[in-house]
């Protein structure tokens, strides 16, 4: 598949044209905080009317008009009904941006692979392991129409998690990986999610559906999400962990209770 998207884009100005899906997440605006000369300044927007729509023209807007190295997006919007089958349809361009209701997200990745779209997709990619099918199927689909299929947020390329790796790889620094227990598990990783957060120096509006966990999936689904993939990354580089090496032997959640 490399080679065929390597074949695809070429590093010319303007060869990316962005699609963007239903953004009802802000990672989607965020996608477009910066130009590169190889993306184009035309972008179509597909999804429904409402709010977050909205939100995520606001915010390119606000690249657009701030101060310091403005952006200059041309925003096509449809917001029918049929926006979807419109895009799947359409094809005006050949890189679709996923990042919003993760309930619907694997038949959306599934979807624009059949029709030949390069997706660059928000994490989680699932929340409910029924859709596992449904992206085992979008990767192989990916692979025999020679397209990408990424994952929009990986955190791989942060420099503190390449240093990481760099260093987890030499035993002189690092040593080795002990072999850990339900009770002293030989890797640990924290994180906090915040419900309240600035981005691009504005303070975040949280879609309604973000607070159902039947939309959004649990916490474990998002942020982990980063977590579960840096320790393969770091610690088994250039292994392939599949499911049935996985063995889950205590999880645990709880409700987070806000005041309205």
């Amino acid at each position: 598949m490399k080679n065929s998207v390597e074949n695809q884009f070429k590093g010319d100005n303007g060869e990316v044209v962005l699609l963007t899906l239903d953004p009802g997440h802000f990672h989607a605006s965020l996608v477009q905080k910066v130009m590169y000369p190889q993306i184009d300044s035309t972008v179509y927007v597909f999804g429904p009317e409402g709010p977050d729509i909205q939100d995520y023209l606001n915010r390119i807007e606000n690249f657009n008009n701030r101060d310091n190295e403005p952006t200059r997006w041309n925003e096509i919007v449809y917001t029918g009904k049929d926006y979807f089958d419109k895009m799947l349809v359409q094809k005006p361009g050949n890189l679709v941006v996923i990042s919003g209701n993760n309930k619907i997200k694997a038949d959306y990745i599934l979807r624009s692979v059949k029709a030949g779209f390069n997706i660059l997709a928000d994490k989680p990619m699932i929340i409910y392991p029924e859709d596992f099918q449904k992206l085992e199927q979008a990767f192989e689909v990916a692979e025999e129409k020679g397209v990408l299929l990424y994952d929009i947020m990986t955190e791989r390329h942060e420099i503190t998690s390449i240093l990481q790796r760099k260093l987890s790889g030499i035993p002189e620094i690092f040593g080795q990986v002990k072999h850990g227990s339900s009770e002293n598990p030989a890797i640990t990783k924290e994180s906090v999610h915040h419900f309240f957060k600035y981005v691009a120096g504005s303070p975040l509006k949280r879609p309604a559906w973000f607070f159902d966990t039947s939309q959004q999936g649990d916490g474990l689904v998002d942020v982990t999400t980063h977590l579960v993939d840096l320790i393969q990354w770091e610690c088994y580089p250039g292994e392939i962990i599949m499911k049935d090496d996985i063995e889950i032997s205590k999880s645990t959640h709880w409700p987070t209770l806000l005041n309205s």
